[in-house]
């Protein structure tokens, strides 16, 4: 088990994994709620391009960008002195290994560890050149917030044969171009297992099961203030308790002892 004493390491995240030890992960956005989630335990926090929804009221993560990243990457940052911290890269800021080694290096510079992009085969050449660089990668398979209006909705991937061999595939060849960390979203829970067994790096899960290295859920929607409807993959760990800071830790325990998610809150 990691050091808890001295900030974690992405190696620390494998290490996890190979221990069977859960990696707690959740979103944040500013330096108040990081400082939050670094004392409570957090293992891995996500500076996510969700803040375009829950912090600026979007329908999609679509209209945030590269300058909104670096601002709330840079205020999360501050708040951080344990996890991993990781920021989204967004919307059409990676399309091709130039673009993409100079956004994620104004994210790095801002204080993230890595950066995570969405997209499988078709991201192998971005992802080897962001780590040639030296710069960390987290991947992002399934539901993919940026393609929300190519794929019709947000909706749950993979749930057939040929769809789920197709996920299959794209962690493969994600892993095999150097990403550190693969992000599952909105998939079968058997399927989510499946490519967790199949692959050395840790996979974080948001509605994919109990079956992934660790859990990730969008920090709004476990404290039950999601504008609109909550996910049915979420959970309100405010409910119940008397603060934040308790929900928080509540949140860390459940994931770490296997008590979230549950068979209620996957596909």
């Amino acid at each position: 088990m990691p050091d808890t004493l001295k900030g974690l390491t992405i190696p620390d995240l494998a290490a996890m994994k190979a221990n069977d030890e859960k990696i707690v992960a959740l979103t944040a956005y500013d330096a108040s709620f990081a400082k939050i989630l670094d004392d409570a335990g957090v293992d891995f926090v996500l500076v996510g391009d969700s803040l375009g929804m829950v912090v600026q009221g979007r329908p999609t993560t679509l209209p945030v960008t590269l300058d909104h990243m670096v601002y709330h990457t840079r205020c999360v940052a501050r708040g951080i002195r344990r996890a991993v911290l990781a920021a989204d890269m967004p919307f059409a800021s990676y399309s091709g290994p130039a673009q993409a080694i100079d956004s994620a290096a104004r994210l790095i510079r801002a204080g993230a560890h890595m950066v995570k992009i969405e997209g499988g085969q078709k991201r192998a050449e971005v992802v080897h050149a962001l780590v040639e660089q030296s710069i960390p990668v987290c991947g992002h398979l399934g539901l993919l917030p940026q393609s929300v209006h190519q794929v019709g909705g947000y909706l749950v991937q993979g749930k057939d044969e040929k769809t789920a061999q197709a996920i299959l595939q794209d962690a493969i060849i994600l892993q095999e171009a150097g990403v550190s960390l693969l992000v599952l979203e909105c998939v079968p829970a058997t399927l989510a297992s499946e490519i967790t067994a199949a692959l050395d790096i840790p996979t974080i899960g948001i509605g994919a099961g109990p079956g992934c290295s660790g859990q990730v859920l969008v920090l709004y929607d476990m404290l039950g203030i999601t504008p609109g409807k909550r996910p049915r993959f979420s959970r309100n760990f405010l409910q119940g308790v008397e603060d934040i800071p308790s929900a928080i830790r509540h949140y860390v325990e459940d994931v770490k002892a296997g008590r979230f998610p549950n068979s209620d809150h996957s596909f």
